[in-house]
């Protein structure tokens, strides 16, 4: 499938949503950026905005990056209309072609699956060499399907947190994790639905 057809997806994806007037941002973001001091932050695959508009709201600079130009549209509209547009900068980028460029204190990538071709381990890959010294890439997957995921394939198959790094093939002198785990937690789908859900959480840190 090609480029044309992934925007013609996620765009379908994010009109068929009414506009979130509120995002709510990830349980994961949330619990392990809370104590850091704010940077400059990069979020992958955006969507409706919640992290990067809770992430600008403590002083982050953010860039948040999607492949929908609807989600990157609604977006800035969001951040303009909380005073925050000086902080989140909204861009529709393709993660196929070059990672999005310059040197961040923080890389979140929530949820960053696609029924389309994408070297995911070249995207984490790239984004770990794209953190400062002491700098966090936090990855969180599927654990399990969820009643309202896209993908209801009952034989997919959901890497661990630590398959996914070992996938990265990062150097231990440069690069630590932090975190690899499975917690789970009860979560709300678009339609207001609730179910308990299985994250895998990786976070890893540039230690040189």
């Amino acid at each position: 499938m090609n480029a044309t057809d992934a925007v013609t997806f996620w765009d379908g994806v994010y009109a068929a949503r009414p506009p979130a007037t509120d995002p709510r941002p990830n349980a994961r973001l949330t619990e392990t950026v809370a104590d850091l001091p704010p940077g400059d932050a990069l979020d992958l695959g955006c969507g409706d905005g919640g992290d990067a508009l809770w992430l600008a709201g403590r002083g982050w600079r953010v860039t948040a990056a999607d492949l929908s130009a609807v989600a990157v549209e609604r977006l800035t509209a969001l951040a303009r209309a909380r005073g925050l547009g000086d902080r989140v900068t909204a861009v529709r980028h393709d993660l196929r072609g070059p990672f999005p460029y310059g040197a961040f204190d923080l890389i979140s990538a929530h949820y960053l699956h696609t029924p389309f071709d994408l070297d995911r381990a070249a995207v984490l890959r790239s984004a770990a060499h794209g953190l400062r010294r002491d700098g966090r890439l936090l990855v969180v997957d599927h654990g399990s399907t969820a009643p309202w995921s896209w993908n209801q394939d009952p034989g997919v198959r959901h890497p661990s947190p630590r398959e996914v790094a070992a996938d990265l093939h990062l150097d231990a002198a440069t690069w630590t994790v932090e975190r690899a785990d499975a917690p789970r937690r009860i979560a709300t789908g678009p339609d207001g639905r609730t179910a308990e859900v299985t994250d895998h959480v990786l976070l890893i840190r540039r230690v040189t």
